[in-house]
């Protein structure tokens, strides 16, 4: 099939397919016609209920009329990058064409050789903070931490992280996890710590972290990881967590409690995924069309309604792209103007600092 597919495509756009970038309308013509020649795309590690991909999925196939094969749903980045090095020779329904891993597997998947490089028509538009330079991966989605807030038993909101020092928060913040190996609760110290060094990445671990021995100190952390169910119970009636899960709590809950979701008005951090397409791909052109798929306004939006902001969201929102219902059901669009995506250094550090001080210096026992 891949063969007999590269004998109807002429030379000229066969050149332009090897390429890292689209550069006109022509030149999409012929990478749907190179798609549909080979019929198929892999994908690995999508859930339906993630990010709203099913919709994505379904919107992908009625369009451009390919098969999408689904491996293995709720693998993780680790499992996806195995799968790559497991079917290197394999050019059968085993081997994925494309991936969505953590921000830290891009540049280790590109180290490997594990990734080809390849740079969507909407590239531009692109963080380079969230993509690689040589477009070997590119960040598709994020979410910032963010505060669920039962808003029945809370009556004053808190609009930014040493608002929760204060008497009123007693007994009701609590982390999403257990910030010695947990990235979101991680993350959450560094928010914090990135707040209150005025910005500074380099100080935000040993930052976030007095922060949270002070919270502990006044009685207003909660040691217990955080759920729906414990916001919904008033176990902790505020939670700090990724906006994405966050939103989808208020949907699950439906106003059994009031759920409102509160971005931070500093120490805004983001968490990014990543796509990047197998060296290996079996379906090359399906894997290209699919990422231009994904970066278009339509895929964007997609992303956008399952809760998960798109990489190119400011972008979309400044030319006015984003439907008005959807925006409705999101934290304000300026909250997210300033949002930190840590470098994979930062995050190193960070980690090493909180992840090994927190009992020392905290000394609540999150579990």
């Amino acid at each position: 099939m891949k063969l007999a597919c590269m004998r109807m495509i002429p030379v000229s756009a066969l050149a332009m397919l090897a390429s890292t970038g689209l550069a006109s309308a022509a030149s999409m013509d012929d990478l749907v016609k190179a798609a549909k020649a080979e019929g198929q795309l892999t994908i690995i590690a999508v859930p339906h209920d993630w990010c709203g991909y099913g919709a994505v999925i379904d919107s992908f196939k009625a369009k451009y009329g390919l098969t999408v094969n689904e491996l293995n749903p709720d693998a993780g980045s680790g499992d996806e990058v195995e799968a790559i090095k497991a079917n290197k020779g394999n050019k059968g329904p085993q081997a994925p064409d494309v991936i969505d891993v953590g921000l830290s597997f891009g540049p280790t998947a590109k180290k490997d050789a594990l990734i080809q490089p390849y740079k969507v028509s909407t590239w531009s538009t692109i963080p380079d903070s969230a993509k690689d330079a040589e477009g070997y991966w590119t960040g598709d989605y994020y979410g910032v931490l963010a505060f669920e807030i039962n808003a029945d038993l809370v009556k004053k909101m808190p609009s930014d992280w040493p608002d929760l020092l204060a008497a009123d928060y007693k007994n009701a913040v609590a982390l999403a996890g257990d910030p010695r190996v947990a990235n979101q609760a991680i993350q959450a110290v560094f928010a914090a710590g990135l707040s209150q060094a005025k910005g500074d990445a380099a100080k935000a671990g040993e930052a976030g972290l007095k922060f949270f021995a002070e919270l502990n100190k006044k009685g207003n952390l909660v040691p217990v990881i955080g759920k729906a169910a414990s916001v919904a119970q008033g176990a902790t009636p505020i939670v700090v967590r990724w906006d994405y899960n966050a939103l989808a709590d208020r949907d699950t809950l439906k106003g059994n409690p009031k759920v409102e979701i509160v971005v931070p008005k500093s120490g805004v951090v983001a968490g990014v995924y990543v796509q990047a397409i197998s060296a290996f791909a079996p379906h090359p052109n399906a894997a290209k069309l699919w990422m231009e798929y994904l970066y278009s306004d339509e895929g964007q939006i997609a992303w956008l309604k399952g809760y998960c902001h798109p990489i190119r969201f400011q972008d979309l929102v400044k030319s006015n792209k984003v439907p008005a219902d959807v925006l409705a059901k999101l934290p304000p669009a300026a909250s997210y103007e300033t949002a930190l995506f840590p470098t994979l250094d930062q995050q190193a550090q960070s980690k090493e600092v909180i992840a090994k001080q927190w009992d020392t210096v905290v000394g609540a026992n999150v579990k």
